[in-house]
């Protein structure tokens, strides 16, 4: 299953889509060329395009927690500390901001 960026229009934003269910890889594609051949990357060349920050409620326990990523100008890439290996989500900063400040 294919998920598109939050940032994926109709009017054929720069932006890519990555598939779930895959053991050990990460399949991603160009979202306005979606029949084109997907790059599939390995689950930790994956997550080493990100740099990711655990969040201070994480634990050894396995609390339910998030990890944000950085260095991806105008977007946060959120995925689950208690599975990295999986594909993370990407919002848009002006969303995830909102997100924040419906939290405080």
């Amino acid at each position: 299953m294919w998920r598109k960026s939050s940032h994926s229009n109709a009017q054929g934003g720069d932006c890519v889509e990555v598939a779930d269910g895959f053991t050990g890889v990460v399949p991603v594609r160009d979202s306005k060329n979606p029949h084109r051949p997907a790059l599939v990357v390995t689950d930790g060349a994956w997550g080493a395009f990100i740099e990711w920050r655990t969040s201070s409620h994480s634990n050894t326990q396995g609390g339910d927690c998030v990890e944000v990523g950085s260095g991806v100008p105008g977007l946060v890439p959120v995925r689950d500390s208690k599975e990295p290996a999986r594909p993370g989500l990407v919002v848009g900063r002006d969303a995830w901001d909102a997100f924040l400040g419906s939290l405080k």
